[in-house]
């Protein structure tokens, strides 16, 4: 009876102490790092990004206008503090002058989001004035040496799309290429650079599991059959724009943003196993889905889902990575929950709030390193309202995207988020991640103490 105890005893040690070899929590020594000791490639750019629900403010005929005015079943508003996007930054308006504060960056690149809902209104119906204000946003940043990057969906769909199911249908997914191929055959000559979507796994889980975004579901089957549907939603996309004229020129990718899920205990077993499985739906679906075209998930008792495509593989010209921090999950059994999110005493904590890990944007980094696509930095940055920490954050995780560029990653180009304060979804107006502050009240932009140092960074690279 003791050699048993002993024996899986041992055992259980050799488990974790395989756990813990696979997969390393990486901590460096900043005490030691010089992080403006900086090297980068010629062919690297730098730019800044923003969202159209986020700046361009009336955005009244899609699903997030619908969810900011509703309550849930307890009668909370959906937004903190009954929040509601409205007017945002007035950036439809004010975009001329938004792009001297980009210029002022010193940036060559700046990411900005179609909205659906104002190109197509209604089913059969294209808003000729707003296919002509998006051209001349593009036009203007050209004429100011600025490389329009644009992303096709941010997160909102038309209303009339989500009455019909939105994507928990694939027969819908035609809507969805029809309105790209009428968006790259308006500007593809001019924009070289698309994002199909933003964050398909945020969508998914924070709508479908989480039940914070529209339309507020909690229901794991759904949220992945939502999440393969918009992978599906990309490929189809992909293969659509690249028969188009300019198609074979223009380079096409995918946005994934990478969260890490490391056990807040790694003694323990069951801490590892919820990380094992969390970072298996949340991130390893979608990168096997790009990588193999299979976009597989089984856990037990709860879903066994397969899909397959081989034209999947490989159907990107390069991986959109947005990365901010991770998270470490504590195994329990409260209230009908298995994990809990855990902090650790000496975490630089951000407000949003999550904790600043620039070695996990080294580790996210090296990861997608290994679809062997050019990896372009589609969003990173911090809220900072207070403005401390900042400097610290631009200094710290551009260090640790070198330092995997040194290592020989085709890392291509980086974008902050985001150019301005801006509304924040589900946190409304209260996370501060603009390079330059916003007063909502007047629209003054003025430029953060800590975003000098990204300007900084800039510069000196270029010499």
């Amino acid at each position: 009876m003791v050699s048993t105890i002993i024996g899986i005893f041992i055992a259980y040690l050799i488990l974790i102490f395989y756990f813990n070899l696979k997969h390393p929590e990486i901590r460096w020594n900043w005490k030691k790092i010089n992080t403006s000791n900086l090297n980068f490639p010629k062919y690297f750019f730098w730019g800044t990004a923003s969202a159209a629900h986020q700046v361009e403010g009336n955005c009244n005929n899609n699903n997030w206008y619908k969810w900011e005015n509703s309550i849930d079943e307890n009668g909370t508003p959906r937004i903190k503090n009954n929040q509601k996007s409205g007017n945002a930054c007035n950036h439809w308006n004010l975009y001329k002058e938004d792009i001297e504060l980009i210029k002022k960056l010193g940036v060559s690149h700046y990411r900005i989001s179609i909205e659906w809902s104002k190109i197509q209104p209604n089913k059969n119906e294209f808003d000729t004035e707003a296919i002509h204000h998006y051209s001349e946003v593009i036009n203007n940043l050209i004429a100011n040496n600025i490389t329009p990057v644009i992303t096709l969906h941010h997160f909102t769909n038309p209303i009339w799309f989500d009455k019909m199911g939105g994507f928990e249908k694939e027969e819908n997914i035609h809507f969805f290429v029809n309105f790209c191929k009428k968006i790259f055959s308006l500007y593809s000559k001019k924009v070289k650079l698309w994002c199909t979507i933003n964050e398909p796994g945020v969508y998914a889980f924070m709508g479908y599991f989480m039940g914070m975004f529209p339309p507020g579901t909690k229901n794991i089957k759904l949220a992945i059959t939502v999440l393969t549907n918009l992978l599906i939603a990309h490929t189809r996309v992909y293969y659509a724009l690249k028969k188009l004229p300019n198609g074979k020129h223009n380079k096409i990718g995918i946005v994934k943003n990478i969260m890490q899920f490391d056990p807040y205990r790694r003694w323990h077993f069951l801490d590892w196993i919820v990380c094992k499985i969390t970072n298996k739906v949340y991130n390893k679906m979608t990168l096997s889905y790009l990588e193999k075209g299979r976009a597989n998930i089984y856990i037990p008792f709860i879903i066994n889902h397969k899909y397959e495509d081989k034209q999947a593989a490989g159907a990107t010209d390069f991986f959109g990575l947005n990365y901010y921090s991770h998270i470490h999950l504590k195994f329990q059994l409260k209230n009908k929950e298995f994990l809990v999110n855990k902090y650790l005493k000496n975490d630089i904590m951000t407000d949003m709030p999550y904790a600043m890990y620039p070695e996990g944007f080294y580790r996210a980094i090296k990861l997608v390193s290994k679809l062997n696509k050019p990896i372009l930095i589609t969003e990173n940055g911090v809220a900072d309202k207070k403005d401390n920490i900042r400097s610290l954050f631009i200094s710290r995780y551009i260090y640790a995207m070198n330092k995997a560029i040194n290592e020989g990653v085709n890392v291509i180009g980086y974008f902050y988020w985001t150019l301005m304060d801006n509304f924040e979804w589900v946190e409304g107006y209260n996370m501060k991640f603009g390079l330059y502050k916003v007063n909502f009240s007047t629209q003054k932009r003025e430029l953060r103490e800590g975003s000098k140092t990204f300007i900084k960074i800039i510069n000196e690279t270029k010499k």
